[in-house]
C-alpha cells in the first residue's frame, strides 16, 4: 500500500465514522464535526486520485467536499463568526 492509498483509505474511513455517527445520534447533520469530518474525508480521497486517476470519483468527492463547505459556512453564521 503506497502514501496516496493510505491517504484514500483514511478519507474513507472518517467520511463512514461521520455516518455512523449520524445514525447512532451521536452528532447531528448540523454539527460541525459531521461538516469538517466529511470535508477532509474527501480531500484525503482526492488526495489518493492523485495516483490513480478516476473521474467519477474525482467528481463526487469534488461536490461532497462543496456540499460540506456549505455545512461549515451555516455552522459558523449560526455562531454569529460572518
Amino acid at each position: 500500500m503506497n502514501v496516496y492509498e493510505i491517504y484514500g483509505m483514511m478519507g474513507v474511513v472518517l467520511i463512514v465514522v461521520a455516518y455512523f455517527l449520524l445514525q447512532i445520534n451521536k452528532i447531528s447533520s448540523n454539527d460541525l464535526k459531521f461538516s469538517l469530518m466529511n470535508f477532509f474525508g474527501s480531500l484525503l480521497i482526492i488526495v489518493s486520485l492523485f495516483n490513480d486517476w478516476n473521474l467519477p470519483s474525482f467528481i463526487i468527492e469534488m461536490f461532497w467536499m462543496a456540499i460540506s463547505m456549505i455545512g461549515i459556512i451555516k455552522y459558523f453564521k449560526n455562531q454569529h463568526f460572518f
